[in-house]
This record gives structure tokens, sequence and C-alpha cells, in this order.
């Protein structure tokens, strides 16, 4: 037992020793990172945005790659449907919610932080990449190409993020990093970075949250917008100043045809947008959309449906010569040049009726009677096609003893019937009759149902064909890819594109005025110092100055003498 207690103690001492011969180098080694003697300092936060918002496209992109039974993982056909997987949904948060925390790691400057950040990051992702994933998957890693390219682009990340932690956080940052200099470059990818929705706003709310300062959320506000204005007008200045223009020298012909000509033909295009999309679309991109299946109900208004039943759908073989065009009426021309063949087919209906007839005996005496003594009677006839894209229309036409034989199918819900629909089209005579078998000893009631048939031309002797024919026309449908345009109607994009469009721009030619004060400043120098002033007294915690100095930003644009001393061009 001694020596047991002799081994076993020797055992604890060596494991000890082991573990602290292995913490004491790690210990020293993240001291040394976050309490450097001395530091060459960088600022690489703007290239690990960047490669992180690569990251986050390639999810959206590649999102099958991530999941179970990728073959049928379509991301594009889960939200047209309006489902979101959630897959996808816990990845795009687990990847915009590191984007956040780097960004405020980044503005507290905390490379303790910064740190166990990069450390949680490298072991989780290695481990989710080569353990979780191809489980998820059932794929190995290195047939998963879309999680190899996420992952390469990860690498770039770890390696600008370990830089970052070797060389340190810069003490004070001062503005965007667009800002530092002023050339066309510079001034379209800022405009382009306030275009992106809710990123200046999540921007300016997460820097106020986590950098110390005397300002209120609006005040600070007030500060971004002030400076982001006050730097595009400082581009445009240089650019006057690299470009001037002599005095009294009209615009070249190049750049009032260039500028002028592509605005022209903008705003043209937004203003016919809908009537060419509407137009065009069905036209030249238009998918065929011939029925299934059809069946015709009639019925007389208040009453049982006399007649019910579905048909079969056949291509028409059409043969058309100029001769028998030019003998048709305009009318129906103009109705007819809107199809081509593969859009006109036949729907052949039984005479039989599918269902039986059952009526009362007293609604039965009433209809005998209503039909002996009015001289007009409404006759509903309804057709449901059961299309390719799953839409049908009905609707009613008045008609006594005759049944129209052209009818017309619209797929959507912004069709419409001719109105010269009888113009166009070909009556032809029907028979109804009521058929009964005769009532057997078991039951007292009578097996009626209704037929109906048509005469043709083709018939001889008057003889009635035993199917009903119907030459159904069949509007072409747009793309899927373009369905959700087509679902706004003319009018319904008038209003969302056109008139939404037009009012950002009549705001910019009819605001001009209004902004002369605050825009047209011939030198910018010492109001883009101030606002460049206030940045670092709060970068350096001296936050009574940056109250004082943004009081006199606001005093300056409340003073219109002051602001004209403050720009007037240096001599």
């Amino acid at each position: 037992k001694k020596n047991l207690k002799q081994h076993l103690v020797k055992i604890k001492k060596l494991a000890i020793k082991t573990a602290l011969q292995i913490y004491r180098p790690i210990r020293q080694f993240f001291y040394n990172i976050i309490h450097p003697e001395y530091s060459p300092v960088r600022d690489v936060y703007a290239l690990m945005f960047l490669v992180d918002t690569i990251n986050f496209i390639i999810i959206i992109f590649g999102y099958g790659a991530f999941g179970k039974y990728s073959a049928a993982a379509d991301i594009t056909e889960s939200l047209s449907e309006d489902q979101v997987p959630q897959p996808f949904l816990v990845m795009l948060l687990l990847q915009f919610g590191m984007m956040i925390a780097d960004r405020a790691i980044y503005l507290k400057r905390t490379m303790y932080g910064k740190c166990v950040f990069q450390v949680v990051l490298v072991f989780g992702i290695h481990f989710w990449m080569f353990f979780i994933l191809p489980g998820v998957t059932d794929r190995r890693f290195n047939k998963n190409h879309v999680a190899q390219l996420w992952y390469l682009v990860k690498c770039i990340y770890f390696g600008l993020s370990a830089y970052q932690i070797k060389c340190g956080y810069p003490k004070h940052v001062l503005g965007n990093f667009l800002t530092k200099s002023y050339n066309c470059i510079n001034l379209f990818l800022f405009q382009g970075f306030r275009m992106v929705p809710f990123l200046i706003e999540l921007r300016a709310i997460m820097d106020w949250v986590w950098t110390d300062t005397t300002l209120s959320l609006s005040n600070w506000i007030c500060v971004e917008d002030l400076y982001a204005n006050i730097f595009i007008m400082k581009c445009l200045r240089e650019s006057e100043k690299r470009y001037p223009q002599p005095a009294g020298q009209k615009k070249k012909m190049i750049v009032k045809y260039g500028m002028g000509t592509c605005l022209i033909f903008i705003l043209i295009c937004i203003l016919w947008f809908p009537l060419l999309l509407m137009s065009l679309v069905k036209a030249v991109a238009g998918v065929v959309n011939q029925p299934l299946d059809i069946s015709v109900k009639i019925t007389i208004s208040g009453y049982e449906p006399l007649f019910t039943m579905s048909g079969l759908v056949e291509q028409l073989p059409i043969s058309v010569s100029y001769p028998f065009c030019s003998s048709l009426p305009k009318a129906a021309m103009q109705f007819i040049v809107n199809y081509s063949p593969e859009d006109i087919v036949t729907a052949k209906i039984k005479s039989n009726a599918s269902l039986l007839w059952h009526i009362s005996p007293a609604s039965r005496e009433i209809m005998t009677e209503e039909l002996s003594k009015s001289t007009a009677v409404y006759v509903h006839v309804s057709q449901g096609p059961l299309p390719m894209t799953g839409v049908a229309l009905m609707y009613e036409t008045r008609m006594r003893k005759l049944l129209l034989i052209y009818l017309c199918i619209c797929e959507t819900v912004h069709s419409h019937k001719p109105k010269d629909i009888e113009k166009m089209a070909f009556f032809r005579n029907v028979t109804i009759k009521l058929h009964q078998l005769p009532s057997n000893s078991s039951s007292s009631k009578a097996t009626e149902w209704w037929i109906i048939q048509e005469q043709s031309p083709t018939c001889l002797n008057n003889v009635c064909s035993k199917n009903m024919e119907l030459i159904v026309f069949n509007d072409k449908v747009s793309p899927p890819s373009l369905g959700f345009l087509e679902g706004y109607g003319v009018i319904g994009l008038y209003m969302s594109v056109v008139l939404v469009i037009g009012k950002f721009i009549r705001e910019f030619f009819c605001g001009i005025s209004r902004s002369i004060m605050f825009e047209e400043l011939p030198n910018v120098d010492r109001i883009l110092k101030l606002c460049r002033d206030i940045f670092l007294v709060r970068e350096t915690g001296e936050l009574e100055l940056e109250e004082q100095l943004f009081a006199k930003l606001i005093f300056l644009y409340r003073s219109p003498e002051t602001m004209i001393k403050w720009t007037k061009e240096s001599n």
C-alpha cells in the first residue's frame, strides 16, 4: 500500500508538471500577444469584413452543400413558396452574428477578446467542417466543393485576423476607411456603401453602443450624416480641381450627349417598363399553357345543374392558308393573330352527363312552368380547365337553345373575355334531352340524366354528333422566373415601381434649391477638420471637448454668415 501511494503521488506530480509545461508556454504566448513591447499597428478590419461578406454570399447561393439531400435543396424555390429552411436560417444568423461580434471587438479594441474569439472560431469551424458536416450531408469534405470554397475563404479570414492580432489594433479609428482619400473611386464606393439597406444605420448604432461618448444617439447620427455629406462635397471639389473648366466655355458635346442620352434612355425605360414587360415577355419568352383536362357544367339559373361532364384535350391540326385568313372578319383576325397553332386545342365532351339529375317534384314543376312562359332563360355555362399552371377561370354567358362553341380560356387573373366575342364566334344548334329509365318495383324514383348533342355542319340529315367539340384558345404564360412580376399587373407595376422610382427622381430634381446652402460650399476643409477633431477627442477620451466641438458644429450649420466665412475659397 505504501508503494502504491508513493506511485500515485509520483504520477500526480508528473501530471501536474506536464500540464504546467504545456500551460505556461501557451499562457506566455498569449500574454506576449496581448501585452507586446512593440507592435506595428495595422488596421485590416475592412478586409476581414469583405471576406466575411463573401462567405455570407457563398452560404446564400450554395446552401444545398451544407444540408442533407443537397441534390433536392433549392433555396430559391423554398423562398418563392414562402418557406425558409431552418438550417439555412441558422447558418445565416451564425455568420451574421460572427460579423457583429467581430465589429464589437474591433470597436472596443480588446486583444483578449479577439484572441478568445479567434481560438473559438478556429476549433469550432474545423470541428464542424471535418466532423459534423460530413455526417449531416453524407458526403466527405473532399467531395463537397462549395464547402471547400467556404473553408478556403474562411482561412483567408483567419490569416487576416491573426495578422491583426500580431500587429494590434490602432488606438484611434477616425471615420470610415473609404473616406481616407478624396477621389472618384472612393466616392463611388462610399455611395454604394450608403445605398445598402440598413447598413449605415446598423453601423451607426453599433458604433454608438460600443464607443464611449457624451452624444445621444440622434446627435451621433447627425454627426455621421454631416461628415458623410462633407466627404462627398470634398470629393466633388477635388474632382473640379483635377478637371477644371474655363469660365464661359460651353459643355462639351461628348459630355452632353453621352450623359444626357443615357439618362433619357433610362427614364424612358422606367416609364414604359410595365407595358414593355407585359407585351414582350409572353410574345418572346411565353410558355405554352395547354390544359390537361376540361369540364363543362350547364345550369339553369336557380336550379340544380343539368349537365356535368369532363373531356380530354387534343392538339388541333391547323393548316391555315392566306385566302382563308383574308376571308375572316377583321375582328376575328385581331383575336386569332395573338395565338400560335400550339396554343389552340380541341376538347371533346361526351353527350351523356356524368351525374344523374336529382330534383324535387316541386322544383321540377316550377322550372317547367318558367321555361314554358318566360321569353328569356339564363343558362350558365361554366368551363373549368385544368391547365399546366393550375389556374382556372369561369365566366357566364347568356344563351337560349344555342351553345357557344368558341370559348376563350384565360389563365391569369388579369386576362378578360373579349367584348366582341359573339362576333368572333361560331354558333351551333344543340339539342337538350332528358333521358329517363323506367322505375323498377324496388324504387319509386326514376333514373334521369340529360343528354346534350350538337348539330355540326358536317352532320348529314341534321343527325347530331355524339360528342360536343370545344375549341380552346390558351394564352401563353410568363416563364416561372418572371411570374412574380406578372402577378402585379400593369397597374400594379406602375404603382409599385414607376411611381416609387419617379418619386425619388422628382425629389432630386425639385429639392436642389433647398440644399444649395449646405451643398454648394466652395471649400469644406475647415468643416471636415472639425468633424475629424470630434472623432479624435472622442478616441482620446476628452468627452467634454467632444461635446463643445459638437455644439460648435451645430452652431455653424445654424448660422449662414458663419458658414460663408468658414467655406470661403482661400486666395
